[in-house]
């Protein structure tokens, strides 16, 4: 065992402080400790606990200078000159963003320190982790004054080892934040949503034995509604405790297999009379994996989704997805991070009939993946490709490539989740072409099981059809668009003459329509920011959507206001998007009505057929 752990250690020191390492997966269910709550924080738009005076990078020094943030440094003496100390700093809530907790901090876009300090007792042969959530955007991180990494991109989780730093007194966990945009970046400088600057979500400590499982995928296989196929993954597999076990008790599973060299085990395992997941039975299985003495264990449902011609099949069943856009906003404007804030924006879902949602435009937090996996919603997941990023880019390609594969890591063993998005809304060029095929590709080398869409533009031809030939199509599985007659263009009067065509046999989502209203503003259905004009819009937009051929769903935009830096209107905006059903303050408008009435016609159609 002191070898081992010495072995760990080793590797630790020279990979973990330099680069992100391999995430582990379910986390909820682990053994772990919270960093939330208050942590002190310096704002810093000089860098000045960065960079010296001739700009070189303390983190980089053999010797980092006690001016440096991240050592946390005290002066020792009355004479000794220090220019900083978190300790009488201010404080702000984590997980939490600077925008809606800090008045001052409104608009800024920059660094920020955050500080936090805890003990910790880790036991003789035991290993440490600190996982986090979600930072927006860049994050350095350290503790103890060590660096532990930088991680690019403000939705995915990351974590890195900290077993050989920790000490059982007086650590200090500091983290330099920093929400500038840039073009290169993912998302691009160019977004629609509030750039909310932070850690956004949970920080945690996570412990594990020497060796443990680090991820495993438990799902059924393609095209197989009877096998229980995927791997576990151990960290550090140790040759002389190489046995995994899989038990489902429900499903009288008590599987056992042997690790390979490489850690990783391979399975199928045959099930019968399984309960299958579904909008109708939300069905979870309890499912334990042993490993060296160890009990990890996860709530998984088991459900099929595919698509044949121009159908999407749940469980071998058409099924139409009757859904809604949302954002990651929680009640006060700012990141929507706990589960009592996946409770309401998800509950407003099924009230307006909903069995799918978009969560829209990045991978949103863990808690409303579960409570929709919980509540039989299916779900819609999506990286930031957001418009313009650069697609010549290798470095911007990777940056996407990166979030894509944390989420998909985080969400695998998730029955809600239906489809992995590639983007939304960028413009045709080759280069886009190539940048999204890769990621199609990346995505199922991934995870093979699900179904892969991105939002599309569309084109008008001379005829004056709605034409839906993107040729990335060819490598969807569902052709999704945004279109917005009678906002961005086009007349509501017109709506029942506009068809559209698509040269795929595939299944087609409206993936977003809608427009805005300004909640309790009222008028005829003619003047725009009206809670009338935006009833008329969706009912016109209804009559034109129900003839698209191989209508398979949709998910307007959006289920509630949502604030936007674009969106300027006194009055009316007031940085705010006003194209929610539901207004930020949680009213809900005429339109509302329209579309959960739509939606109890076809949910009773479907329920006939």
């Amino acid at each position: 065992m002191k070898k081992l752990l010495t072995a760990i250690l080793l590797t630790t020191s020279i990979f973990g402080f330099a680069q992100n390492q391999s995430l582990i997966s379910n986390v909820p269910n682990r053994n772990t400790t919270s960093l939330n709550g208050v942590w002190n924080y310096i704002v810093d738009p000089y860098e000045t606990g960065y960079y010296s005076f001739h700009h070189d990078e303390y983190d980089k020094q053999a010797k980092p200078s006690n001016a440096a943030y991240f050592n946390n440094y005290h002066a020792v003496n009355k004479q000794e000159l220090v220019e900083y100390d978190f300790d009488k700093s201010p404080k702000i809530n984590i997980p939490g963003d600077w925008t809606s907790q800090v008045p001052e901090l409104k608009y800024y876009e920059g660094n920020v320190w955050f500080k936090k300090s805890f003990d910790y007792n880790l036991k003789a042969g035991k290993r440490l982790f600190v996982y986090l959530g979600a930072i927006n955007y860049k994050a350095d991180v350290y503790l103890n004054g060590k660096k532990l990494g930088t991680h690019i991109g403000g939705f995915t989780p990351f974590n890195y080892e900290v077993t050989s730093i920790a000490k059982a007194k007086d650590n200090y966990l500091v983290i330099k934040v920093d929400n500038t945009r840039h073009k290169e970046d993912v998302p691009t400088i160019n977004t629609d949503w509030w750039n909310y600057g932070g850690i956004t979500r949970d920080v945690t400590l996570i412990e594990e034995e020497a060796s443990f499982v680090e991820d495993y995928n438990i799902q059924l296989k393609k095209n197989n509604a009877t096998l229980i196929s995927g791997f576990v993954k151990i960290n550090n597999p140790n040759v002389s405790q190489n046995a995994v076990t899989i038990t489902i008790p429900e499903l009288k599973i008590n599987y056992k297999g042997k690790v390979g060299a490489d850690g990783i085990l391979n399975f199928e395992i045959p099930a019968k009379k399984i309960s299958y997941w579904s909008p109708e039975n939300p069905k979870l299985y309890d499912v334990t994996l042993e490993y060296n003495g160890q009990k990890l264990k996860d709530n998984i449902g088991f459900r099929t989704i595919e698509t044949k011609e121009d159908q999407i099949l749940l469980n071998g069943k058409p099924i139409f997805l009757r859904g809604i856009s949302i954002h990651e906003e929680n009640a006060k404007g700012g990141r929507a991070n706990s589960e009592e804030d996946a409770l309401r924006l998800l509950n407003w879902a099924k009230e307006l009939g909903c069995n799918y949602v978009r969560l829209a435009h990045y991978p949103h937090n863990e808690n409303i993946i579960r409570t929709a996996d919980k509540m039989g919603l299916m779900v819609w997941e999506e990286i930031p490709v957001y418009w313009t990023v650069e697609f010549t880019r290798q470095a911007t390609y990777q940056n996407a490539e990166d979030q894509l594969t944390a989420a998909v890591t985080r969400d695998k063993n998730r029955a809600c989740i239906i489809i992995w998005s590639m983007a939304n809304e960028t413009p045709i060029s080759d280069p886009r072409y190539a940048f999204i095929k890769k990621l199609v590709d990346h995505t199922k080398s991934l995870d093979n099981t699900r179904l892969i869409s991105a939002a599309l533009l569309t084109q008008s031809d001379s005829a004056g059809f709605g034409t839906i030939n993107d040729a990335i199509g060819d490598y969807l599985d569902i052709i999704s668009f945004n279109q917005y007659l009678g906002w961005y263009g086009g007349k509501l009067e017109d709506a029942e003459k506009i068809f559209w065509k698509t040269k795929y046999n595939k299944p087609v989502i409206v993936s977003e329509f809608g427009g805005d209203a300004k909640q309790g503003l009222h008028g005829e259905k003619n003047e725009r920011w009206t809670e009338e004009y935006q009833e008329y819009l969706y009912i016109q937009n209804l009559k034109m959507i129900e003839k698209i051929p191989h209508l398979s769903g949709l998910s307007p935009w959006i289920l509630v206001d949502f604030r936007s830096p674009r969106r300027l209107l006194p009055g009316i905006q007031d940085e705010y998007n006003r194209k929610g059903l539901i207004s930020n303050d949680g009213n809900k408008k005429k339109a509302f009505y329209i579309m959960q009435n739509w939606y109890s016609k076809k949910e009773k159609e479907q329920n006939q057929n």
